[in-house]
């Protein structure tokens, strides 16, 4: 088998007017994707997932990393990986031992376009051997705990918000620190009382920053929220200050979750050695696709450190999330998104197998398991113009 062509195609997702608010972030008016297409001599096609500007993306894969990989056999993943991420280095670094990657491919959109790629050449291996990807990449599970992650509601419109989720069936919920009121200390914590309020004692709650706070600003809040029974505070100082985000978790009892702007598994080593991280949150689409997803899991997993994977974007993200979780054995749950997401519930043409107790099940076909809509390359077109407006 051998890979004839790699191809991208970009996708938007826009936000109807009546559905936007404002977050830390900006306004969210769309989301965007792109879907990477690996093509074989076999008449196989696997699909994955980038993060990114999805026009840069399609250059990036379609004129730089797909013309490295053609001819390549997808059985060989590992050396695809390694291909991609070293480029012209790649036979040295293989002669040698060591890698030597080409600077733009370490991090970035470059990056992102290599899991992209990774997550379809699996998809195409997995279909060739007539299995999900998880049971490829070595399953341990077929079922994990799930969690409702999304959480803007203002003051105490929180508590109908979060004990909707929780009334899904998640014994997992997940809110923003910054709320469509806008963020203080004070109104942050009337949020998460009145979220605690609202799911009772005995479901987990989550907060998430998005790396908006600085360092004593976040050691504040965290003592604040501390008598609410925090499960972790998500992503509190930016991803850039993993030093900072160390002093924050020595400040305070709740664990510290972050990871899903991180690239690589150099990015969780230095985390850890930062003291700065007790879940690990890599995304499969920015990390490095499922091959390096699964040298972050084994790494993280020397330390103790949990996994839970971001999983928000597109429906070939969440699906590609599902094979994570059910292959790495420190995965102890699953992001399932509460936002205005169709492009992740409208893409496929078999749904997610989300039971009314809280679990994400495996899909049973081989590959990624799910067909994509004759619809939907056109139903969600690509938009140019940004995600967020200020």
């Amino acid at each position: 088998m051998k890979i004839t062509q790699v191809r991208a195609v970009p996708m938007s997702d826009p936000v109807p007017v009546e559905r936007r608010h404002r977050t830390d972030l900006g306004t969210k008016v769309k989301t965007d994707s792109a879907i990477i297409f690996v093509d074989t001599d076999t008449g196989l096609t696997g699909m994955g997932a980038a993060l990114g500007n999805p026009g840069v993306v399609q250059a990036i894969v379609e004129h730089e990393l797909g013309p490295d990989i053609v001819g390549e056999d997808p059985m060989f993943s590992e050396r695809i990986y390694e291909k991609l991420y070293n480029g012209s280095r790649f036979r040295p670094a293989m002669e040698r031992g060591w890698q030597q990657p080409e600077p733009s491919r370490r991090r970035g959109m470059v990056m992102e376009a290599i899991a992209g790629v990774d997550i379809a050449v699996w998809d195409v291996k997995a279909q060739a051997l007539g299995v999900p990807v998880y049971q490829a990449l070595g399953a341990v599970r077929s079922e994990v705990r799930a969690y409702g992650s999304g959480g803007w509601a203002p003051g105490d419109e929180a508590e109908a918000e979060m004990a909707g989720y929780a009334a899904k069936g998640f014994s997992a919920v997940k809110m923003r620190v910054v709320g469509r009121d806008g963020f203080s200390i004070e109104n942050t914590v009337r949020r998460v009382r009145a979220a605690r309020r609202g799911i009772g004692p005995d479901v987990e709650l989550m907060v998430d920053a998005h790396g908006s706070l600085d360092v004593s600003t976040a050691v504040r809040l965290s003592k604040a929220l501390e008598e609410y029974d925090i499960a972790w505070f998500e992503e509190p100082v930016s991803p850039d200050d993993h030093h900072g985000q160390g002093l924050v978790r020595q400040a305070t009892k709740i664990p510290i979750a972050s990871g899903e702007r991180e690239f690589t598994r150099h990015d969780f080593l230095d985390l850890m050695e930062h003291g700065a991280l007790d879940i690990a949150q890599p995304d499969v689409a920015r990390a490095g696709g499922f091959t390096e997803i699964r040298r972050i899991a084994a790494l993280t997993s020397t330390r103790q450190v949990r996994l839970a994977p971001h999983a928000w974007g597109s429906g070939v993200l969440f699906a590609a999330s599902i094979h994570v979780a059910m292959a790495a054995a420190n995965c102890h749950i699953l992001e399932v998104s509460q936002g205005y997401m169709p492009m992740i519930w409208e893409l496929f043409e078999e749904p997610f197998d989300i039971r009314p107790d809280g679990t994400v099940h495996a899909p049973e076909k081989p590959g990624l398991g799910f067909t994509l809509r004759p619809d939907a390359l056109e139903k969600f077109k690509y938009l140019p113009g940004p995600e967020y407006e200020w």
